[in-house]
């Protein structure tokens, strides 16, 4: 029996692909264990996206190379985003690896390791987050011609779900104890328009919501430019469905929109974020920004420093420009230095950790949900709808209640704060 080591690089979208084949490697009886050094082969799936993801998966590759050169492994696989992107030049740059694929071949994986691919449970997954949750990932690949982002090279175009197979697969999962299902993909408020002719998320978040174990549902990857209405009117309605939306708007400034090639003005995403807040009741606005685009102007990063006090995100992600080739903004001159990029990653960062502070202070002594995640110390580690996992802060309740139980959704009070966590204690059980 050889014994298989999965190493998972990258977002969420690469969380689900490694599932799909865990699931398969189960069924075919190898053995999956976590470290190199109980393993016979490491399979690594990787990320490509931008410079930083691509130096972790080129370190992490060379790391298990050297383990292949000490004999404590016989066989490295790479996989996934990073080979589907740069094949010819890991084969020329790094022989030791003995096979690549690149995303979403499951089958050539399952076969290479002498396994037999059964197509009948290409909905199932072995999962590797905590039992409670998991990320549904309702589409591949992506048609929007953003300049900065080579998602489309990668992953290809477009690609949706259908709603009877992800239902099939949500339903598989609340069987496996899934509690919360958080919707994923390169451009959620797209989906179905290849299938059906029209976005019609809300359709799929509806039939999702009938799953009786499923008890909350995120929206994640909201892409702001055909936000539909529908989808509006089924998160405000649908009492499963989270009022949180991670819709993520890059800029603000006209002249680096339209360089992004984002398909939406400056005032049209004002519009949309006004119009969300006031048809989604204390809804939870998540986004995420890039500073230092090659022609973001002084100018321009002070109109998104205005913009972000202005609306008062809830939760905020920075991301440095990362300049990638065969993407339209390559041939721009990135022309901002590394350390002024640094800079203005950090005066965003701080104008939302004192929104972040404020919002957090106004929580104490209110009542909320959570759903315990796990335990570290003398804490129960809890996150509240308003946070997703990974990416926003925490609920921690002291430990001392041992009757907690992971996976579990309480009623609790916020009794203190931090600039992004929160502590509680128990309301009610």
């Amino acid at each position: 029996m050889q014994k298989i080591n999965l190493i998972t690089l990258g977002c969420s979208k690469n969380i689900v692909d490694s599932e799909r084949i865990l699931r398969q490697l189960d069924i075919n009886n190898f053995a999956i264990v976590d470290s190199v050094e109980q393993s016979d082969v490491v399979l690594i799936n990787t990320c490509g996206f931008i410079e930083a993801a691509k130096e972790e998966s080129i370190n992490t590759i060379l790391e298990i190379v050297e383990a292949k050169k000490r004999d404590i492994i016989k066989k490295i696989i790479v996989a996934g985003c990073l080979s589907e992107r740069y094949l010819t030049e890991l084969k020329s740059e790094i022989p030791e690896v003995d096979v690549f694929f690149g995303t979403e071949d499951y089958r050539g994986i399952i076969e290479n390791l002498g396994g037999n691919f059964k197509y009948e449970l290409l909905g199932e997954r072995k999962l590797t987050t905590p039992r409670h949750f998991a990320y549904l990932k309702i589409s591949e690949g992506c048609d929007n011609p953003c300049s900065f982002c080579a998602i489309p090279l990668i992953r290809g175009k477009y690609r949706s779900t259908s709603i009877d197979e992800l239902f099939a697969e949500a339903s598989f999962l609340s069987e496996k104890g899934v509690k919360e299902l958080i919707i994923i993909g390169q451009d959620t408020t797209e989906y179905g328009i290849d299938l059906y002719g029209k976005r019609n998320l809300h359709e799929l978040l509806a039939k999702l919501s009938e799953i009786p174990k499923i008890e909350w549902i995120r929206l994640l990857y909201a892409y702001p430019s055909h936000f539909p209405d529908e989808t509006i009117r089924e998160i405000a309605n649908n009492p499963k469905i989270l009022k949180y939306i991670d819709i993520p708007l890059q800029h603000i400034s006209e002249n680096v929109l339209k360089s992004m090639r984002r398909g939406i003005s400056s005032s049209r995403q004002k519009e949309l974020i006004f119009k969300l807040k006031k048809e989604i009741p204390n809804l939870t606005l998540r986004t995420t920004f890039i500073v230092g685009y090659p022609n973001e102007t002084e100018q321009d990063f002070n109109e998104l420093c205005e913009f972000v006090k202005e609306i008062e995100f809830d939760r905020v992600g920075v991301f440095t420009y990362s300049h990638e080739e065969n993407t339209s903004a390559f041939n721009l001159e990135d022309a901002i230095p590394e350390e002024i990029k640094q800079e203005r990653e950090s005066i965003l960062m701080e104008i939302q950790r004192e929104i972040s502070n404020k919002k957090n202070s106004n929580l104490v002594g209110k009542v909320i949900s959570v759903i315990v995640d796990d335990i570290e110390g003398k804490y129960f580690v809890a996150r509240s709808k308003m946070d997703a996992p990974e990416v926003d802060g925490n609920v921690l309740i002291e430990a001392k209640n041992k009757y907690l139980k992971v996976g579990n959704i309480y009623e609790v009070e916020i009794i203190d704060f931090e600039d992004y966590d929160l502590f509680a204690k128990l309301h009610k059980m």
